[in-house]
Order: structure tokens, then C-alpha cells, then sequence
């Protein structure tokens, strides 16, 4: 626990900088659950190990918790045709939820769930780990030594951080988008889960199929990304930095 001492401050100061992420409806999941996982350490400071176990815990919970039903939604909506509401199936995203849960089941918005959570889990643990490592390995920048970014270099490591997620998860979001978009209520669906899609995706339309839609996700995260860390190191390392040199620490 925080035992008031500017020694803890300026460590926990430096947890809630790498694990806060204001992304949205992900944001105070994300931060919340990661900031509480960071508590588990005795002194404050995290392994690679420890911080990417923190993101990917993170990542899960925003997955079951808010994301799933959301992303279901969006997709339903996103396939829809034309411009007249007469002829849309789904007339907004409330109409929306209310028809999949009726004729689904409520279990009908959490339809791809499982590759959510795994594409969710893995981008947070990697962009954790990732950023944290790019700081120090760019810009020499190490948790609690009370350096401040300049908005550049925070934006370079958040950039750079980003683009490690959408790589390695790319089959995740395919297979997500090919569940979720799936109207069972029209009859069998052609994929019955994670594996089976893993399986049948490539076989049918080759192993680079599962990296469809990269390049769009790469345009998006990474600037947003950039942009989010910006704002964060310069708010947090503000206070970081003020009480390393309230306890006599160098000046940064």
C-alpha cells in the first residue's frame, strides 16, 4: 500500500504514467485494473514479466466488461446497406442490442468473445511493456527518476509502443470481426468458434488473410496512441518530477 512517503509517491506517480490509458470507453478499465495489479509489487517496481501480466489482465477485463457487446453492435450496423431506415434491419445501436439479445440470446452480444479477449489481452500487454522499454531504450527515461518527457519524445515512444499490437494480433481482430458478424438468427453459422475460423480462414483464403484490415488499424492506433502518451507523460512526469526534487532527488 501507499505509505505516504514521497519515496512511494514518486514510484506509484510513475506505475499510474505507464499503465493509464485514456482511450475512450477502454480508458478506466484499463488504468483502474492495471494501476491495481501494479499494487501487488512490494516496492513498486515491476519486471517486464510483471508489467506485461498487468496489461494483459487489463486487456481481458475490458474485453468481458465493455468491448464485446459494443464491438457486436458496431459491426451489425457497420453491414447494414443503404440510407433508408425503412429497408435497415437495425435502426440504431439500441434497437440493435435489443434485437440480438431477443432473438440470440443476451449471450448473442458477446458472440466472439473469446478472440476479443485474446486480441484485447495481447495488444495491452504489449503496448505496456513496449512503451515502458521504448522510453528507456530511446530516450534513457526509467520509472520514478523524475525525467520529464518532452511531448516528441513521448509521442515517438507511444507511436512506436502501438504498432507492436495490431502485428501480433491481427488474426484476433479478423476472427472477432468474422464471429460478431455472423447472423445466426438466418440459420447455421459457417464459423463455430475461435479454432475452428483459426482453420478454416486460411485454408479458404490463404495464411495472409488473417492480417486483413491491417494497414487501417495501424493508421488508427498508433497516432491515437501517440497522442494519448503525450498528454499522459506530461501530466504525470509534472508531478513525478516535482516530488523527486520536493525529496532532494537530481534535478531533471
Amino acid at each position: 500500500m501507499i505509505n505516504g512517503s514521497e519515496h512511494q509517491v514518486v514510484r506509484h506517480l510513475a506505475l499510474w504514467r505507464d499503465y493509464h490509458q485514456g482511450r475512450g470507453r477502454q480508458g478506466f478499465v484499463e488504468g483502474a485494473h492495471s494501476f491495481c495489479s501494479a499494487l501487488d509489487s512490494e516496492n513498486g517496481d515491476l519486471s517486464n514479466f510483471r508489467r506485461a501480466s498487468a496489461g494483459f489482465a487489463a486487456g481481458i477485463t475490458e474485453a468481458l466488461v465493455v468491448v464485446t457487446p459494443f464491438e457486436v453492435v458496431k459491426i451489425k450496423l457497420q453491414q447494414q446497406k443503404g440510407t433508408s431506415k425503412e429497408l435497415l434491419r437495425y435502426r440504431g445501436p439500441i434497437h440493435c442490442a435489443m434485437t440480438v439479445a431477443r432473438e440470440e440470446g443476451v449471450l448473442g452480444l458477446w458472440a466472439g468473445a473469446t478472440p476479443t479477449i485474446m486480441r484485447n489481452g495481447t495488444n495491452q500487454m504489449c503496448l505496456f511493456w513496449a512503451k515502458n522499454n521504448f522510453d528507456g531504450l530511446l530516450w534513457g527515461k526509467h520509472e520514478g527518476d523524475g525525467m520529464q518527457l518532452t511531448l516528441l519524445q513521448s509521442m515517438g515512444s507511444g507511436f512506436s509502443a502501438a504498432c507492436l499490437g495490431p502485428v501480433c494480433t491481427g488474426p484476433f481482430d479478423v476472427i472477432k470481426t468474422r464471429l460478431m458478424a455472423q447472423e445466426r438468427s438466418e440459420g447455421p453459422a459457417k464459423y463455430r468458434g475461435l479454432w475452428h475460423a483459426l482453420t478454416t480462414i486460411p485454408r479458404e483464403e490463404g495464411l495472409r488473410a488473417l492480417w486483413k484490415g491491417l494497414l487501417p488499424r495501424l493508421m488508427r492506433i498508433p497516432p491515437g496512441q501517440a497522442i494519448v502518451w503525450a498528454v499522459s507523460d506530461q501530466i504525470t512526469g509534472y508531478f513525478e518530477r516535482k516530488a523527486v526534487e520536493a525529496q532532494g532527488g537530481v534535478n531533471v
